[in-house]
């Protein structure tokens, strides 16, 4: 039987594996040949009230998760390699800069280049400019996740992706977690983080019409402050918001799976559970064994009064 009082629980595909996180841990199983290696730590310590408020703990929720996600992907990347090819620290750390640098470049900088590009500005028409620069890096996203569902290797974590989903569902049912129980549930879920990125999408457009443009633009010129001075500072108010934005979308994304038997909600969540027929895929066998695992471990953390890493 399943305990009754359950947790909340999210997660996320790595190398060959799952990681599943909770209010106080996170654990992680990878598929190391027949194995399966299980690893756990500390999710989140004791945090100050202030950081639990609406729309800051959005924010400092993501920081965490980003953290931990990328621990886990470097940890996963260590045991799912063979020996002679794991990659190194500094190589991993590498990689994973690179893949910042080029999210900025891709979802920030190219949609905001390519609506300038195009005429509009954001000093007279800042919502319609906004409008486009949204719709582009939808597009940018659309195209993107859609060329790497072909890639072999993603494929394969999209389905450790499906698997976690599944997993997460018939614990969150109160169902035994088995292999012949999971595999019963669907691989979307109102609650992924593919249907968080689609609001902060989404959210931005407003945030970004709303708060840099009618200030920066309203302010008088005097020296060293133009025209491309305002540009620069519009774009770079778009990085410094970013926690604005995941704040609102988080706070969006955790009521709406709470009112899935609203039907207002429920449409505020087709398009992100749409998205997932792309990014999750049924999983196999033994890739249900691994989130199983994963989920199994966490629960084990999470029920001791001291969680050690």
């Amino acid at each position: 039987m399943m305990e009754e009082k359950k947790i909340n629980v999210g997660g996320q595909a790595v190398i060959e594996g799952v990681l599943i996180r909770g209010p106080k841990a996170y654990a992680i199983a990878v598929r190391k040949g027949k194995n399966i290696v299980t690893k756990h730590g500390i999710a989140s310590k004791e945090k100050n009230k202030a950081l639990k408020l609406p729309l800051v703990r959005g924010a400092v929720n993501l920081g965490e998760m980003l953290v931990i996600g990328i621990k886990a992907l470097m940890w996963s990347a260590e045991q799912a390699s063979p020996e002679e090819e794991k990659p190194g620290k500094n190589e991993l750390a590498l990689t994973l800069l690179l893949s910042l640098g080029l999210v900025v470049i891709f979802f920030i900088a190219l949609p905001y280049f390519l609506t300038n590009l195009i005429g509009l500005t954001e000093e007279h028409k800042p919502v319609l400019f906004n409008i486009v620069d949204g719709i582009i890096r939808i597009a940018i996203f659309l195209v993107y996740l859609f060329i790497i569902s072909f890639m072999s290797d993603v494929k394969k974590l999209f389905e450790y992706h499906g698997a976690e989903h599944k997993a997460i569902h018939c614990y969150e049912k109160g169902r035994k977690l088995d292999v012949e129980n999971v595999k019963k549930f669907t691989t979307l879920h109102p609650r992924c983080g593919t249907s968080f990125l689609l609001i902060v999408f989404i959210v931005s457009i407003l945030v970004f019409s709303l708060l840099p443009s009618f200030i920066i633009w309203q302010l008088p010129n005097f020296a060293f402050y133009n025209f491309w001075t305002r540009k620069m500072l519009l774009f770079a108010a778009r990085i410094l918001l970013l926690p604005v934005v995941a704040g609102i979308s988080y706070e969006i994304l955790k009521y709406s799976d709470k009112k899935q038997g609203n039907i207002m909600f429920r449409i505020i969540s087709m398009p992100g559970l749409a998205l997932q027929k792309i990014t999750t895929k049924e999983p196999s066998y033994r890739q249900i064994e691994v989130a199983i695992a994963s989920l199994k471990k966490l629960i084990e953390v999470e029920g001791k009064k001291t969680i050690k890493n």
